[in-house]
């Protein structure tokens, strides 16, 4: 295995039974934006066809395609004989229609064919299968199978980037760096906690790090609002 590159040798020691506990009270309560894969858990084959609707789609719209896609093609066995351009009418909202089109029916046909109409359980087959990628696969395992994994994606790689104090290039090197650091028993809790706390207020642009629940476990957090007191309300501030 390849050093995980970062720019601190040694991550910010981390809590993760508390602060996962302490991240999952706070978005118990009030509106928040919930993880797109909730509908879905329990279900391998629309965990994982889903999770290809998603790739550079708002969740907002892959719930919606996902719920006219599995009212039409429930199973593998169905989806597998629809046409392209029923799939491409029931998914047009999510972007790359054509691409996903094509590798969602060719996934059904594939679990059909070597599956025997039952999606595998286990990474390497289902990396095998088109635009399944490691985030797709090891959303497969932790929500439809309930097998310990950390999916990574955008949130779960900024958010964990800035928790630990590291600068880790790809989510591939982030999934290496937690499984390492995050004991098993939480691997599950990780990513719709972690995704949530991205969406909400651990955002890209404008984190709300005032806000944060975890805050005092986290260096980026601390330094963040310790920059925006010092240089005050910017113009046109609504803070």
């Amino acid at each position: 295995m390849t050093e995980i590159p970062n720019r601190r040798k040694r991550p910010t020691s981390m809590d993760w039974g508390r602060t996962l506990r302490l991240l999952r009270q706070h978005y118990s309560e009030g509106k928040w934006r919930v993880p797109q894969l909730r509908p879905v858990r329990g279900d391998p084959f629309r965990v994982l066809i889903s999770t290809v609707l998603s790739q550079r789609a708002r969740d907002e719209a892959t719930v919606r395609a996902s719920q006219r896609l599995f009212e039409r093609y429930p199973d593998a066995t169905t989806l597998s004989r629809a046409s392209l351009a029923d799939i491409a009418r029931l998914t047009r909202n999510v972007g790359l229609s054509n691409t996903k089109v094509r590798a969602i029916r060719e996934v059904s046909r594939q679990i059909v064919e070597r599956f025997s109409g039952v999606v595998p359980g286990n990474i390497d087959d289902l990396l095998s299968l088109p635009m399944v990628g490691r985030k797709t696969a090891n959303c497969t395992l932790v929500f439809g199978f309930g097998v310990p994994a950390i999916p990574v994606d955008r949130h779960i790689h900024r958010v964990s980037n800035r928790l630990l104090g590291t600068r880790v290039d790809s989510p591939d090197d982030t999934e290496r760096l937690l499984t390492r650091l995050v004991p098993r028993r939480y691997w599950a809790q990780l990513n719709p906690v972690l995704v949530q706390h991205g969406q909400n207020i651990c955002n890209a642009l404008r984190p709300r790090c005032g806000v944060c629940p975890v805050l005092a476990n986290c260096s980026y957090g601390r330094a963040h609002e310790s920059d925006r007191h010092r240089s005050g309300p910017r113009r046109g501030s609504t803070r």
